[in-house]
């Protein structure tokens, strides 16, 4: 009866859709490019398992590992650091004699969680080759996973607290289910920060250097200032008022919904208020995110002063990589910003039912515990890594970042992760936030008034979950 219950709170959890994952949809293609086959051979495996050898991938359990994933970033980052893993193809991989099967649907339509959700659903019927052994799930809605028999429990792995204390404890409490038991793992943080463009500070506030930038933008009053300075040198603030969502909404002292009933926070109406008069003051526009207008302010013509973000956002997603970015330009520097908060990260769940425990266990250890891995990624991905050891060590090293004008930005990311609070984290979040910023956008383009607005968001709201009031 418990397997039939959570079967059907899987297929009942369809009915939202990602916005963007760590990165959005978009992965560092050169990533995948990568050669790191000195670390492979160099990086010792984190443990030695019974019935596996972790270093070679040989074992006595199943010969083929199946992982789901809705992009390339998990795999280029097991391609590039795992010790033995050999890439045959775009869609296949050894560990050994082990062969690695990639399922990657993209997240666009809820199709990657429609297909997971379908496997899942026949995992305990499926033959020994055919059984999902990892999956990757996002913050938005890894409770719908992790709160089923559809995901194992890492200490089930024999992975101990010991294992993990150097992580970040918001990485673990993402993958938390209600019962208080960690079910996945993750390599990444991904706090977030103020990503503004060096030549508008330099010209508008007089200084590019982060500590004097961050004493224009260090709380709400003093950024809404500053957009109307940036306005009256001819940039907006950002390109959109959904640039400064996540950061309102990550600091909310209550949950979406409330014993059944959907709650709007103060900070949320707070970023309602704040947006308008930005819009209607033309300091900032109403663009969806990933859109091609919203886009414009990665170039110097786009005239936009600031962006938030994890590390993913300014060096996969900010066309870093494009002639005549400000990114391909290193334009970009970085500080704290208003608040803090974070943003996507990909989390490692080990599948129930998987027959390569072993082997899982030591993709789990070797990808987010072991500190050669860690500075690897850093050092190779840009990326920041979930371990505070080696971010401390890495902020006060010499790494630089060239996409951020040669700044080391670890030590800022690390001062906004040590603020973060997801004690109001629920399982609503994905649904509630997207549909109300999609039913705000009518108020601030002026076609529906703010209380027209709310009945639209609460109207959308119960269509998706029609177990809840308002």
């Amino acid at each position: 009866m418990k397997r039939r219950i959570v079967s059907m709170m899987l297929v009942a959890a369809m009915g939202t859709a990602l916005l963007a994952g760590c990165g959005g949809n978009t992965a560092n293609s050169s990533t995948a490019e990568k050669s790191n086959d000195t670390a492979k051979e160099d990086t010792a495996p984190v443990t030695e398992t019974a019935g596996t050898d972790a270093e070679t991938g040989t074992s006595d359990e199943g010969k083929v590992l199946n992982i789901y994933c809705w992009n390339e970033e998990f795999k280029s980052r097991l391609t590039d650091h795992y010790p033995g893993y050999t890439e045959v193809d775009a869609t296949t991989g050894t560990i050994g004699d082990v062969t690695v099967k990639w399922n990657i649907t993209p997240s666009d339509d809820m199709a990657y969680q429609n297909n997971l959700d379908a496997a899942l659903l026949k995992q305990s019927d499926a033959a020994a080759d055919d059984k999902i052994d990892i999956f990757l799930v996002e913050a938005d809605y890894a409770l719908k996973y992790v709160d089923t028999d559809y995901t194992m429990a890492v200490t089930d792995l024999g992975i101990t607290d010991e294992d993990l204390s150097k992580q970040y404890q918001y990485t673990k409490d993402v993958v938390t289910n209600s019962d208080g038991v960690l079910k996945g793992l993750s390599w990444q943080g991904c706090p977030g920060v103020l990503f503004y463009n060096r030549d508008a500070a330099k010209a508008v506030l007089g200084s590019d250097d982060p500590a004097e930038v961050q004493n224009y933008v260090k709380d709400w009053d003093t950024f809404n200032d500053t957009a109307k300075k940036m306005k009256d040198a001819g940039y907006t603030i950002t390109s959109s008022v959904n640039d400064t969502y996540r950061v309102y909404s990550n600091n909310v002292s209550s949950k979406w919904v409330v014993d059944g009933k959907i709650n709007i926070d103060d900070n949320i109406m707070k970023w309602v208020d704040d947006s308008k008069e930005l819009v209607d003051a033309g300091e900032t526009g109403t663009y969806d995110m990933w859109s091609d207008d919203w886009k414009k302010g990665f170039y110097p013509e786009g005239n936009v002063f600031c962006y938030f973000g994890p590390a993913w956002l300014v060096n996969f997603s900010m066309a870093a990589d494009t002639e005549g970015s400000i990114g391909y330009n290193g334009g970009w520097g970085a500080t704290e910003g208003p608040q803090g908060f974070f943003w996507g990260g990909t989390w490692i769940c080990a599948a129930t039912g998987t027959d390569n425990q072993s082997l899982v266990k030591d993709i789990l250890l070797q990808m987010t515990t072991n500190d050669d891995v860690m500075r690897e990624i850093i050092e190779k991905d840009d990326d920041f890594v979930n371990n505070q050891d080696v971010i401390v060590e890495m902020a006060d090293s010499s790494y630089a970042s060239k996409i951020l004008g040669g700044q080391n930005p670890l030590g800022i990311y690390n001062e906004g992760v040590s603020k973060l609070d997801l004690s109001n984290l629920s399982s609503y979040d994905q649904g509630c936030n997207e549909e109300f910023q999609h039913a705000m956008k009518n108020y601030f383009e002026g076609s529906a008034t703010k209380e027209e607005a709310l009945d639209l968001f609460y109207k959308s709201v119960l269509e998706k979950y029609p177990e809840l009031t308002y």
